[in-house]
């Protein structure tokens, strides 16, 4: 059973949106003990009466963004100089369209780490269990979503930071077409590669907050054929497997055709593009501030790699998208709208397996998170990711679904079709479930 507070706001009334809003302040200063979701939360209450598509939604933003009374500080323990000044344009569309936010998420530091671990702030915890890492960079976000702190929250993927929260957190996300969402305002680190997107706990929910934020968010045509990269689905743990499959059975029952193609190895020819420009863009988008004392030594470190590609090196890789976008709409996608793959490989990890202080660090488990993702900010492609089902350890599991430049809409309205047949976004977190159901009284 769905709880209260998780019902899609979507389908309520203004009274009881207003009751939500007025009461989400609440929710995020009760739940954030355990979760360490935000960096800042709302002091006043909101105002009684709003105007607008998302009039009295309430939303929260990844601390990347700046807005009047607020400085980010993009994940780290002190103020840097980040040159933002003003009123980040996402938040200005959320806010003039009647949106209420609660505050500002926690994230990895400068948005550099796919796993949610900060080594120096604390970081937020995974509401279905604590112990697991939530994903990252948009880490405060998801978890925020998830728990029910608000309906909708700002993110912002450059590998993979809105698609691997939303897998580890049973959350909706969506990473749109690279430059149709502004990203004036709001912290950079691979221009090349960064995009600011939403998450919600379903597509139905983060649909309008889309459209407020790009027009290209509007569905144009429906989706009727996917591919469903085999060989990625082969090399994913069992768990993994078998619930993607679920999700594209889930498709198929929609009445949507669905093929396989292999696609590992173009994907892996895409990835190495991906790395160079992530890699030499952020180490220059930061190479003023490397030595200063509130970045990380691990940190430090890789953005000293990035500073060993060359100008030409990254030149070479920029200049390569449109061949390589052109390659994969032929070659992968060929006739069919959209493509499939899951979000990770490999199922979410404890903490302790990507903190590097940790006897049990992976770097290999770091690295697997954000192996089937890079590719598409590469691209510049859009994708949504939606909950499938659950691991061994009853974490949540994403699919991602890839379409062509522009058809991000169309991407959202298929997520939203499936969901209407579904569940896996709807159940409530186990680790927060009992303060959830405490909050509402009986008969939540």
């Amino acid at each position: 059973m769905i709880a209260n507070r998780f019902a899609a706001w979507t389908s309520l009334d203004s009274g009881k949106l207003a009751e939500i809003s007025v009461s989400a302040i609440d929710r995020a200063h009760r739940l954030e003990p355990w979760l360490h979701a935000f960096v800042e939360i709302e002091n006043s209450n909101f105002r009684s009466s709003r105007a607008g598509s998302l009039a009295r939604v309430p939303y929260a933003a990844k601390d990347i963004v700046v807005a009047p009374g607020h400085r980010p500080k993009g994940g780290l323990s002190e103020f840097l100089e980040f040159g933002l000044t003003g009123y980040a344009d996402v938040l200005r569309r959320l806010d003039e369209a009647g949106a209420c936010r609660v505050g500002f998420t926690a994230m990895t530091e400068l948005a550099y780490e796919p796993s949610g671990f900060n080594a120096v702030c604390m970081y937020p915890r995974n509401p279905w269990n604590l112990d697991f890492i939530p994903g990252g960079s948009s880490s405060g976000s998801a978890v925020a979503v998830a728990s029910g702190s608000v309906a909708v929250a700002l993110g912002s993927d450059t590998g993979g930071s809105i698609r691997i929260p939303a897998h580890c957190c049973g959350v909706t996300g969506w990473k749109p077409t690279w430059g149709t969402v502004s990203v004036a305002g709001a912290l950079p680190l691979a221009p090349y590669l960064d995009t600011v997107g939403l998450l919600a706990r379903s597509a139905a929910e983060l649909a309008a907050a889309a459209i407020v934020l790009s027009e290209d968010a509007a569905p144009r045509s429906a989706v009727e054929h996917i591919v469903f990269i085999g060989d990625a689905l082969d090399e994913a743990h069992p768990a993994i497997r078998r619930a993607c499959q679920d999700g594209i059975e889930c498709m198929q029952a929609c009445g949507i055709r669905a093929s396989r193609v292999d696609a590992l190895s173009a994907i892996a020819a895409i990835d190495n593009h991906a790395l160079t420009v992530m890699q030499g863009e952020a180490a220059r988008t930061f190479a003023h501030q490397l030595d200063h004392v509130a970045i990380s030594p691990v940190l430090r470190k890789r953005f000293a790699k990035g500073l060993t590609i060359s100008d030409v090196e990254l030149l070479h890789s920029r200049a390569a998208r449109p061949q390589l976008a052109k390659d994969f709409e032929e070659t992968v996608l060929g006739k069919a709208d959209a493509a499939v793959l899951p979000v990770m490989p490999s199922c979410t990890p404890l903490y302790s397996e990507v903190d590097p202080s940790s006897p049990s660090f992976s770097g290999r488990r770091l690295y697997d998170l954000s192996r089937y993702c890079r590719f598409v900010n590469m691209l510049g492609f859009p994708a949504v990711a939606i909950p499938v089902g659950f691991d061994d350890h009853n974490l949540p599991i994403a699919l991602q679904i890839i379409g062509r430049p522009g058809c991000d809409g169309d991407l959202i309205a298929l997520a939203a079709q499936v969901q209407t047949q579904s569940d896996w976004h709807g159940r409530v977190p186990a680790a927060v479930r009992d303060l959830i159901h405490e909050e509402e009284g009986p008969g939540s």
